[in-house]
């Protein structure tokens, strides 16, 4: 299934989050033109939805909630700014919004806000499967050193052909590298198989 469209709004949720009642029409008004279900919210305790976007003003902060927090980092958050003093500015950067909107709010640029924030997400969330995959290869690294120092000791070969014997046993055992690597490393050598 492919992803959808940070182009493509319609049939999205978002929270909504507005105090001023002149900008929250503004923003129910292009919300429906462009397709998205708003839920509203009102800064109570609980976020009751599993939203696709947030929007939320710069005068609910500071969350007073762990659990609000949390509900809020599900999804992408576009801050609405009514004033840009270092203090405010640093409790909307506490929410690591993927974009912005100045208050008094116009139709125009909520948009533009909307495709940036889902396309940051998407980048972001693409970043973090990157460096996951990383670490992990990082992590799998250290085992396949570690077993070919090991073959290189016990069958006293040189660094290329430990590390081709331990390929080569891998395919014959249909195992990857890292797994055989890490029964290596476990029990101290090859195993018969391979020899």
């Amino acid at each position: 299934m492919s992803k959808p469209s940070s182009f493509s709004l319609r049939g999205r949720k978002a929270l909504v989050a507005i105090k001023d009642e002149r900008d929250a029409t503004i923003v129910r008004r292009q919300f429906e033109r462009l397709g998205i279900d708003i839920v509203i919210w009102d800064g109570g305790p609980k976020i009751d939805c599993r939203p696709d976007v947030t929007l939320i003003d710069d005068e609910f902060l500071p969350l007073a909630s762990t659990a609000q927090r949390a509900s809020l980092g599900r999804s992408p958050v576009i801050a609405l700014l009514g004033t840009e003093t270092p203090s405010r500015l640093k409790l909307v950067l506490d929410l690591d919004p993927a974009s912005f909107l100045v208050k008094p709010l116009r139709s125009a640029g909520i948009y533009a806000a909307l495709v940036l924030a889902f396309e940051r997400s998407e980048r972001t969330n693409e970043l973090k499967q990157q460096v996951l995959k990383l670490e992990q290869r990082l992590r799998s690294r250290r085992v396949v050193l570690a077993a070919v120092l090991q073959v290189m000791h016990t069958h006293a070969l040189a660094e290329p052909a430990a590390f081709a014997l331990i390929r080569r046993a891998a395919m014959e055992q249909r195992k990857t590298i890292e797994e055989l690597s890490a029964e290596i490393t476990a029990n101290g050598s090859l195993p018969r198989a391979a020899g």
